[in-house]
């Protein structure tokens, strides 16, 4: 069954993928890794140039914006927020330009769209959203999506970028999402700390089993999200009807392989549920359950 199931990868028309800060730049200096990011953009590239919509999830701005201005721990700690959005403004301007000069050289457009917990509370909003997508695959182009940190709040964020995939994938009806990480898949524990722990190749269905072998820290210290986080998104993801891969970003061109129906990652079947409602979902993540979303 699961030979079949990956097989039917290879027909999925709409897909979001999402890479971390960690897996865009070098460990040793936190300076951009142009190898890795050009043989995403080739892969993203291809995919589209097979006659499907491709949507990236980037992080990496307030990294990038940090090491451009040389941002010191003591000024972090002085005004963390306010040093954090300027890091995202310098930071995230950089990253797209950077994306856009390199799609540029596979002829490729591409274009940036930033989000906050407003986009998904306010049905207005959201829409004008989804219109915006469906207009830009229209287009032929590529979608580039952050979070707008430049002015994100604890009260206006989505949170972090796995999330913010699986809600994008929810609002454009992608039917496939893929997390680019430093890890190769779910475990039953944390391998780098028990050689005990076995790799899960597939989840028909998530339940509390699978919650509790999800570990918060990331292992990389740069990025946002753990195991938690990515199993938040494959509920997202799951309810809303998308198939979700968490996969090893260490070789970029994994894409390529899982899309051809080859066996890597850990593949969340889609499990959609009438009944899912996307800003309910993120409101109780945030402790916000019962509010309605229609501001």
């Amino acid at each position: 069954m699961t030979d079949e199931v990956r097989q039917k990868l290879r027909e999925k028309k709409r897909i979001v993928v999402k890479i971390g800060s960690s897996s865009l730049q070098h460990a040793q200096t936190g300076d951009l890794d142009y190898i890795r990011l050009e043989v995403l953009v080739r892969e993203l590239c291809n995919l589209k140039n097979q006659g499907k919509d491709v949507v990236l999830v980037t992080s990496g701005a307030i990294a990038q914006g940090k090491k451009a201005v040389h941002v010191r721990p003591e000024d972090m700690e002085r005004n963390s927020i306010a040093v954090k959005q300027a890091c995202a403004a310098i930071g995230q301007a950089r990253l797209m330009m950077i994306y856009q000069k390199i799609f540029s050289e596979y002829g490729q457009a591409a274009a940036q769209i930033l989000m906050t917990r407003h986009t998904v509370d306010n049905e207005m909003n959201r829409c004008n959203a989804q219109n915006t997508f469906e207009e830009l695959f229209c287009l032929g182009v590529i979608p580039i999506v952050n979070e707008n940190d430049t002015v994100a709040t604890h009260e206006i964020e989505i949170g972090d970028n796995d999330t913010l995939s699986a809600v994008v994938a929810s609002m454009i009806g992608a039917d496939l999402l893929i997390l680019l990480t430093d890890i190769d898949g779910l475990y039953t524990d944390d391998p780098r700390t028990n050689p005990q722990a076995r790799f899960v190749d597939t989840v028909e269905r998530l339940d509390e089993r699978f919650y509790g072998m999800a570990k918060s820290s990331t292992g990389s210290g740069v990025g946002t999200g753990g195991m938690s986080t990515k199993l938040i998104a494959a509920e997202i993801a799951t309810k809303s009807g998308a198939d979700m891969i968490i996969a090893s970003s260490s070789d970029i061109r994994i894409l390529h392989r899982i899309m051809d129906g080859r066996s890597y990652g850990t593949l969340f079947l889609a499990n959609p549920q009438a009944s899912f409602c996307l800003p309910e979902f993120i409101a109780t993540l945030h402790g916000e359950e019962g509010k309605t979303g229609h501001q």
